[in-house]
């Protein structure tokens, strides 16, 4: 059943919808009690054990390779296919090499331009570089659905 289980989050964000929806329907319960509840509807006997299972295997990461994907570098827009993803030593984030369909000017300058068509960075889960530019954007920003 772990290969199955969503992430924490998804988790508890279903809990706190469960909840939400049962008090719509003149059925309200606690915040523990939804977690218990979701517990159950996994097959656990309470939220610790499912809580155990379900952080206890390895954070996957939000891009696999052969993912066609879309979002900014260094401001550009582009859509890339991800050709190889490594998780760092740091837990949550995630080295990826990605190949743009079309290459990305790198360069603001007018008179100078430089262009990549592939390029290696590490992300954290969100899709973001750690790295930013000096107006503080990431330097790479994926548009990903949680998987």
């Amino acid at each position: 059943m772990n290969g199955s289980l969503p992430s924490l989050e998804t988790l508890k964000d279903q809990a706190r919808r469960l909840r939400a929806g049962l008090d719509t329907d003149g059925m309200p319960v606690a915040h523990s009690k939804s977690l218990e509840l979701l517990a159950r509807q996994y097959g656990y006997k309470d939220w610790n054990t499912l809580h155990a299972a379900a952080g206890n295997r390895p954070p996957t990461a939000p891009v696999a390779p052969g993912d066609t994907v879309r979002g900014t570098y260094l401001g550009q827009r582009f859509e890339a296919e991800v050709i190889g993803v490594a998780q760092r030593s740091a837990p949550g984030l995630y080295r990826v090499t990605l190949h743009f369909d079309e290459p990305v000017d790198v360069v603001t300058f007018d008179s100078f331009s430089a262009f990549r068509q592939r390029v290696s960075c590490t992300i954290d889960r969100a899709g973001k570089t750690v790295e930013k530019t000096s107006d503080g954007r990431p330097h790479l920003e994926l548009d990903i659905r949680e998987r």
